[in-house]
Parts: C-alpha cells; sequence; structure tokens
C-alpha cells in the first residue's frame, strides 16, 4: 500500500529529530546520515503529494528532484547535491575513523543546519 504524503513527511521530521539527538551525543556520521534520510522522505513525500504515485525506490536526492522537476533555490540545491554525494560513505563507511575524521562538531552542525533549512523549504511546498 502506497505511503500517505503527510507520512512521509511526518517521518521526515522525526528522521531530523534524530539526527540532532545525534548531534548532541557526539554521533557525527549518523547526524549526517539521518538529515539524508530526512531529506530523502521528504521529497518523496512531495514526490506522493504532487505526481500522485508512490515514489521510486532510491536514496538518490537529486534523482527525486529531477523526477519532479522541482526548482530550489541555488544554495539549497548546491548544498542537496553536497548532501546526496558525501552521504554515501556514512551509509556504508570504508573506513571509519576516516569518517569520523571528515565529520568533526563544526561540519556536522553545517549539515544539521543546512539540512534543516532545506526541510523547512520542502515542508512550505
Amino acid at each position: 500500500m502506497a505511503q500517505a504524503p503527510e507520512e512521509w513527511l511526518t517521518q521526515a521530521n522525526y528522521d531530523m529529530d534524530t539526527a540532532d539527538y545525534m548531534f548532541r551525543g557526539g554521533r557525527y556520521m549518523y547526524t549526517v546520515f539521518m538529515c539524508h534520510l530526512s531529506l530523502e522522505k521528504a521529497l518523496k513525500g512531495l514526490y506522493a503529494e504532487k505526481l500522485g504515485k508512490e515514489p521510486p525506490k532510491t536514496h538518490n536526492l537529486l534523482y527525486l528532484l529531477e523526477k519532479m522537476k522541482l526548482a530550489l533555490p541555488e544554495d539549497l540545491f548546491d548544498f542537496i547535491s553536497t548532501l546526496n554525494r558525501v552521504s554515501v560513505p556514512t551509509r556504508y563507511p570504508d573506513d571509519l575513523q576516516r569518517i569520523l575524521k571528515d565529520y568533526d562538531k563544526k561540519k556536522t552542525k553545517e549539515v544539521l543546519d543546512q539540512s534543516k533549512q532545506v526541510l523547512q523549504w520542502l515542508s512550505a511546498r
């Protein structure tokens, strides 16, 4: 059964809250992972709402944007492009220590803050 657009958004917000929780606990790799998951679910909810069909089973945020022909402000699009690329290593890390070093508190806070901005923008659509 297809998931309702509102349910996708509820889960997107829950996942963003989880990203916050992971950040406060110092689990920065998982903060980035949850930010990606949150935006993925928000995009899938928009997809279901705008196109009236179940979204594709993909983790590719850019693919979802393209399928919906959704134009974001340039700064948000650039961030999504970056998050789309960097989230794969957090999902399937080859070298845990390198990932942990790459995502320190400062860098992760930037990802979290920008993800919240994107989620807010998507939620207003």
